[in-house]
């Protein structure tokens, strides 16, 4: 894991100057390449392939439901990009996929989501399968204790973009904007 994960960022580290050529505030896979597919539990109770989402900007964000800093900061950052969108938002798939499946059933993704917005669904599996996606994706995910017997998750915080033929094309770390979001999204629309 540690391998895919530093050859991960030396693929964005190596692809900053590509980014930049293509107008991309994210940083971009260079070349891009198929995301890997997984097949577990979406939150709208149906089977979710990632690949049945082709034709669509698929934006994938990891993250659970009890976290309470980071994910919702990124998934309200995300509904405020799709907003955005205006028209194009119809054109656009994010899919939150969860690190914390022992608690993150897909009533409770479901339930959770449509806080932030109700096109959004949700992701989740059995711990294995799970673990498998996170290891495809190169996200860590840590469970930390805390006082009365629950747990925080520790994890890393990438948003990827797929673009419409199954594509990994752009990383954007946790903290930007819902701008660079919509300046990146309209771009890789267009192509």
């Amino acid at each position: 894991m540690k391998t895919l994960f530093a050859t991960l960022l030396l693929t964005l580290a190596t692809a900053a100057g590509a980014a930049e050529n293509l107008g991309l505030k994210a940083g971009t896979f260079d070349p891009p390449r198929m995301a890997p597919d997984f097949t577990v539990k979406g939150s709208d109770g149906k089977p979710l392939k990632l690949s049945q989402y082709r034709g669509k900007l698929v934006l994938l964000e990891f993250g659970y439901t009890s976290c309470v800093d980071v994910c919702p900061v990124s998934l309200a950052m995300l509904a405020q990009a799709r907003k955005q969108l205006g028209a194009q938002a119809g054109e656009l798939q994010v899919i939150y996929v969860t690190v914390d499946p022992e608690r993150d059933t897909e009533e409770r993704m479901r339930t959770y989501l449509r806080n932030f917005d109700p096109t959004f669904i949700g992701a989740t599996g059995t711990p294995e399968q799970m673990a498998k996606v996170r290891q495809d994706y190169g996200i860590t995910a840590t469970r930390k204790p805390i006082e009365g017997g629950s747990y925080l998750v520790g994890h890393s915080s990438y948003l990827y973009f797929v673009d419409r033929a199954g594509k990994l094309r752009a990383l954007l770390p946790y903290g930007r904007t819902a701008d660079d979001v919509v300046h990146d999204v309209k771009l890789l629309l267009k192509n």
